[in-house]
């Protein structure tokens, strides 16, 4: 099984920062660690706790927050809601949501990922 890691720029109104992106299709939705996103935008409450279930059984991590943010996947902007997860092992992960919502392809022959600029195009009307 292959794995593809790439920097991506993410983006909010506190800043911006490089992180190493994990693309992760077995994961359903897309994280970043919580010394990330300080500097980059403002984290929101859940309201209620959230318990994430990993791959080791009877184990969770509570999650509490979560952050909007863009982020860019060669030079086009893209943007989605990131959960804040407590000692996650990278510095953040895109999940099957997020590449099914922007239609992102993993190219594992190449280690690439593909992204069709139509698909993030704003329409205004």
């Amino acid at each position: 099984m292959s794995v593809i890691r790439l920097p991506l720029l993410y983006a909010g109104s506190k800043g911006e920062k490089h992180l190493l992106t994990l693309f992760d299709s077995g994961a359903n939705l897309s994280c970043i660690h919580p010394e990330h996103v300080a500097s980059i935008e403002e984290a929101i409450s859940l309201g209620r706790v959230r318990r994430l279930s990993t791959a080791s059984e009877g184990h969770y991590i509570e999650i509490k927050e979560r952050v909007a943010l863009d982020f860019y996947i060669d030079d086009v902007l893209l943007s989605d809601e990131f959960l804040v997860v407590p000692g996650l092992s990278e510095e953040a992960i895109i999940g099957a949501a997020t590449l099914q919502k922007w239609r992102i392809k993993l190219n594992f022959e190449y280690d690439t990922v593909e992204v069709d600029p139509k698909v993030a195009k704003l329409q205004l009307i």
